[in-house]
């Protein structure tokens, strides 16, 4: 194969690639599974598993479980809904395997991650919201001043 030509396929290969991790990225929350992402990758289960390692420095299945750890901390900080609900709402079936997984990636089960995260802001303070709807004369013309 010439340079140019396998510059081609790697370049396509890429973009294919970059379609199944976009798809895990927009429904990490549904059942994935390798057959599936390699049919949108155009490719077999295991040559799949092999170049996504290579383009992107781990495998599809931890990718995902990132993914899937990483909007259950967000959902964790900024909601309260019970740490069931969100084990279901980020794809996972089972919370014992949800929160072994959370405590091996964050280092702490997922009660006591909501527990030591701060609230996040709630009002804004008052002058900043003065000045932010503070009328503005930027962009306006001036007035003529009366002779």
């Amino acid at each position: 194969m010439t340079t140019r030509a396998a510059q081609a396929e790697r370049e396509r290969s890429n973009r294919l690639l970059l379609r199944a991790r976009d798809l895990m990225d927009r429904s990490y929350a549904e059942p994935l599974d390798v057959d599936a992402l390699a049919r949108v990758a155009h490719c077999s289960p295991a040559h799949f598993i092999r170049t996504f390692r290579a383009a992107f420095g781990e495998t599809p299945y931890r990718y995902l479980q990132r993914r899937r750890i990483e909007r259950a901390m967000a959902l964790l900080r900024t909601s309260d809904e019970p740490v069931q609900e969100i084990c279901v709402a980020v794809g996972w079936t089972n919370l014992a395997t949800f929160t072994r997984t959370f405590r091996r990636v964050v280092g702490v089960p997922p009660s006591a991650y909501r527990a030591a995260v701060p609230a996040p802001p709630g009002v804004v303070p008052t002058c900043f919201a003065k000045a932010w709807e503070r009328p503005s004369s930027f962009g306006t013309t001036p007035r003529s001043r009366p002779a």
